[in-house]
């Protein structure tokens, strides 16, 4: 494994056949590229360059040039802002087959946020030059873009309105019947962030949060398992709080 420079930044980039693979195996999870056929990818392929950060690495700041698309092969990464006194907003959890840095696409502009892996985590990235190249010659591509565009318009106004209108209680709610639906339906669910995490997307504290689940599993809405796991008791309840 080679290590090379890429938007001035150190990144530990793949150039071998590992690297073709790493590639490979990219573009197949992401939406916008996996319903494309094999001579399709091959072309995209060639155009990706790949790259590891270890857990709690910055991936991109905010106030950086933005000038690719990052696509989470392995590992997950957060995406955050921070307001003007040092507040964290955590926006966004990606994980496998997610991308970021999608504003690229259309303009010149730096990022408005941060990215950070959680943990070991590998990106396939591709410059705005070839994605856009890609998006013309490839209308389908375009239309799995905007369909992600709309699911986080949506995700960030529902977001924006709970902040608004909802109280805590609501919030954490919400949350865990959404985790119930992302895991399939299961009632067992695991929370797919910390708790620090959990208290940054929420627009609360950590204490708090451990506050008002304990209050849930208090009035029979939730049971706390262990560490991250809860079993969901009274899903119907959860939803009318």
């Amino acid at each position: 494994m080679n290590r090379c420079n890429h938007d001035s930044e150190t990144h530990h980039c793949v150039h071998n056949e590992h690297g073709r693979l790493h590639s490979k195996a990219c573009i197949t999870l992401v939406p916008i590229f996996n319903h494309l056929d094999d001579d399709k990818l091959e072309e995209i392929m060639r155009a990706i360059k790949t790259a590891h950060f270890d857990k709690g690495e910055i991936i991109y700041r905010a106030g950086q040039q933005s000038n690719s698309l990052y696509i989470v092969s392995k590992g997950k990464i957060r995406i955050y802002r921070l307001s003007e006194s040092g507040k964290e907003q955590l926006l966004r959890i990606l994980k496998p087959g997610d991308f970021t840095g999608e504003l690229a696409l259309f303009r010149q502009s730096v990022h408005e946020s941060y990215a950070e892996a959680m943990a070991d985590t590998d990106v396939c990235m591709i410059n705005r030059d070839d994605l856009q190249k890609f998006l013309l010659k490839y209308p389908t591509i375009a239309l799995q873009v905007l369909a992600e565009f709309s699911n986080r318009l949506d995700e960030s106004e529902k977001q924006a309105a709970r902040f608004a209108t909802e109280r805590v209680e609501t919030r954490i709610a919400l949350y865990l019947a959404e985790c119930v639906e992302d895991q399939g339906g299961s009632l067992s669910i695991s929370l797919p962030m910390s708790r620090k995490d959990m208290a940054s997307y929420l627009g609360t504290t950590p204490e708090t949060i451990s506050r008002k689940l304990a209050d849930l599993e208090a009035q029979g809405y939730i049971r706390q398992v262990s560490g991250r796991k809860i079993q969901i008791q009274d899903l119907d309840g959860l939803l009318i709080l």
